[in-house]
């Protein structure tokens, strides 16, 4: 399992919280999530959702429009991922939230910021909508599985 994502997001965030912008609050919350949180950061792989799991997530594209309206997953709902903390009010707290971008890793961006923002039930798809794709998507348990 690759930590690149979460990598890249801890230094993003290391970038953008130079000591002029640094909010203590924020850098707090940060610390506690980071030290708390479980092995892959609600990480979760398209062969670990079975196809009759997938209609019990709440699925969001974090890519563009113009990408969504391309190609998405069947039920998902697009919004973009510098918009999540935006709109987090309208994300369900009764299902899980599944994340998704084109590789893995804004909606990596996407997921942590919504867990350090206290949403526990929020997973981000392992290499996103291309490795989704590759691995076959809603039959991905099922080819990793040898059905």
């Amino acid at each position: 399992m690759s930590f690149k994502p979460l990598r890249t997001t801890a230094l993003a965030l290391a970038f953008l919280c130079t000591p002029a912008m640094a909010d203590n609050a924020a850098i707090e919350a940060m610390e506690d999530y980071l030290d708390f949180v479980e092995y892959g950061g609600g990480i979760i792989f398209a062969e670990q959702i079975p196809r009759e799991d997938w209609p019990r997530f709440h699925v969001i594209d974090a890519r563009d429009a113009a990408q969504f309206e391309r190609e998405h997953i069947p039920g998902a709902v697009n919004l973009e991922w510098r918009r999540v903390l935006a709109e987090r009010d309208e994300l369900p707290q009764d299902q899980p939230v599944l994340i998704y971008c084109n590789t893995g890793s804004l909606s990596a961006q996407a997921g942590f910021a919504l867990r350090v923002a206290g949403y526990e039930n929020v997973r981000i798809l392992q290499g996103g909508f291309e490795e989704w794709k590759a691995k076959g998507g809603f039959d991905a348990a099922d080819r990793a599985s040898g059905r």
